[in-house]
């Protein structure tokens, strides 16, 4: 089911699927992509897990409030939707900004995040002056100004001869240039290396090894912060490896599960 959640100055489009009384999983996607992100993934994981997917503000279908946002009100976002439909002990999986937001919410509610995993992210990602270099360009030219760069840092040159490259160009493009701008200032504003280091749950860090936004030394890098994290890099994947390899991430996702008990 697809639904709307308001939470204060945004509304959320989230879905939930599985039973209620399923393990409970939460998936937070990409900067520019939506909750269909994961669609390549979800019927290859174990059946009978209680799912959470929703799109960030400016977003997919969710609301878009005037840019700039701070990561700790995507945080908040997160949080509120967790809180209001009975989301305890999940695991959460955040894809680049969306690990932004999973090592942001684990620091701030230890009640919500039993494991996560941290995919083609990092504590800090790249630095402000890249991050107003972009939005400049945003507010110039619109995203589809940017949108060949960033399908070369998303995608391995294998999959950029990929008839299905297209789909995620558009995908990435119908996006909001005012929801793009704001999650990027929030990205540029964070740096989770004090808090992350804090944390002591079961982590898996994921990244790719053609990853040209998160590239596996700085995945591994913020991963290595938290004792006891394991570390999986995918071969020939870059920075959606979920789009490129959904076999092998599902795979991955399942064997984590099955190693913290989360099933």
């Amino acid at each position: 089911m697809m639904n709307m959640a308001d939470v204060g100055d945004a509304r959320l489009h989230y879905r939930i699927d599985g039973p209620e009384d399923g393990a409970p999983v939460v998936f937070a996607n990409s900067l520019g992509t939506d909750m269909r992100l994961w669609d390549p993934i979800l019927p290859l994981l174990p059946k009978g897990l209680r799912i959470l997917r929703y799109d960030k503000r400016g977003h997919g279908l969710s609301s878009c409030p005037p840019a700039p946002y701070k990561m700790g009100t995507l945080v908040s976002d997160a949080e509120t939707l967790m809180d209001m439909f009975g989301f305890k002990d999940a695991l959460f999986v955040g894809l680049s900004i969306g690990g932004l937001i999973a090592q942001g919410l684990a620091v701030k509610r230890m009640d919500l995040i039993r494991a996560m995993v941290l995919s083609n992210t990092a504590a800090k990602i790249g630095n402000p002056a890249l991050w107003n270099d972009r939005i400049a360009g945003v507010k110039s030219g619109g995203i589809e100004s940017l949108a060949d760069a960033v399908m070369e840092r998303w995608f391995s040159k294998t999959y950029l001869s990929n008839p299905d490259l297209e789909l995620w160009r558009n995908l990435l493009v119908q996006q909001s240039d005012e929801g793009y701008i704001g999650c990027s200032s929030a990205i540029s504003g964070t740096d989770f290396y004090t808090p992350t280091s804090g944390l002591r749950i079961p982590t898996l860090g994921i990244a790719g090894s053609d990853d040209g936004a998160t590239p596996p030394d700085l995945v591994r890098e913020t991963t290595d912060l938290i004792p006891g994290s394991q570390f999986h890099l995918m071969r020939k994947a870059g920075h959606l490896p979920c789009v490129e390899k959904p076999e092998e991430y599902a795979q991955t996702l399942t064997d984590f599960m099955h190693a913290t008990g989360h099933i």
